[in-house]
């Protein structure tokens, strides 16, 4: 199946203003792009690109003063099928976890591991490890909150989200990652498109989802407690730590969000060939 993707913001700058941008599909969906995701700006300012210490495509450019507006639309490939889930996925030991994963075992700006060590372990210490024990961290998390756009506010953090009941989809991904770790089990925060493929259409605004990856298997899968549910058509933007580490659009001055549009909807094949 092909996913028609992008998003356009537009941005009001009383000064020219330095801006780090992570919004490119991520490096392992690159080979999908039947159309690329490439950054158009209104007006044209010089950038250049890096990836980041975790993978991720990032932009640098300085915003002009005024409307500035940025935008892409791309088309990726997609198998078309829901995510799998891999029920006999073993919890691996510390000690056989691969030194890349083991940053993802610490407490991080947004997830207290160490603060909700203990409930995690009452909740969850009991149950057999593995695939369906990280499944029932999301299941209860997906539960303990209520979701609401106005309960969203940028230093919520996961012990607040749990104390709270309530969040956006990044409170959801926080807390559940705060408990895996809390667990042993490796767990970082992901940014994606995500739209309503498979499922009825919401009636709300179209946003990137917050959702996270959890090591089991010996490999990282998409786990998502916001949802409470494996979906066809995720899209991987970026992936670190916590929110921190992702965020789309990151202003060193004073920036006023005018407008965001994000679209991520399926398309007829025939556009593979336009």
């Amino acid at each position: 199946m092909l996913i028609r993707l992008g998003y356009e913001m537009i941005f009001q700058c009383p000064q020219p203003t330095p801006m780090i941008l992570t919004l490119h599909v991520h490096s392992c969906r690159s080979n999908d792009l039947v159309i690329p995701d490439n950054l158009q700006m209104e007006p044209g300012v010089p950038f250049r690109t890096y990836r980041d210490g975790f993978g991720n495509g990032c932009t640098r450019l300085v915003a002009p003063a005024g409307r500035f507006r940025i935008t892409a639309d791309a088309t990726l490939r997609d198998c078309g099928l829901i995510e799998p889930a891999y029920f006999d996925a073993r919890e691996t030991p510390i000690d056989e976890l691969p030194e890349e994963t083991l940053v993802f075992l610490l407490p991080s700006r947004y997830c207290e591991s160490d603060l909700l060590s203990q409930t995690a372990w009452q909740l969850f210490g009991n149950l057999a490890p593995g695939w369906s024990r990280v499944q029932a961290v999301c299941d209860w998390v997906h539960h303990h909150l209520s979701f609401g756009y106005q309960y969203a506010r940028p230093t919520k953090t996961a012990f607040e989200a749990y104390n709270e009941r309530q969040g956006v989809c990044r409170d959801y991904a926080h807390l559940a990652i705060a408990m895996l770790r809390a667990l042993n089990i490796p767990a970082r925060y992901c940014t994606t498109y995500l739209g309503d493929i498979g499922v009825p259409k919401v009636d709300a605004p179209m946003d990137f989802a917050g959702c996270l990856e959890a090591y089991v298997g010996d490999a990282w899968h998409f786990f998502d407690p916001r949802n409470g549910a494996r979906r066809i058509g995720r899209v991987l933007i970026a992936r670190g730590r916590d929110a921190a580490d992702v965020a789309i659009s990151t202003s060193y001055g004073p920036t006023i969000l005018e407008s965001f549009k994000v679209w991520t909807d399926e398309v007829p094949e025939q556009l593979a060939a336009a």
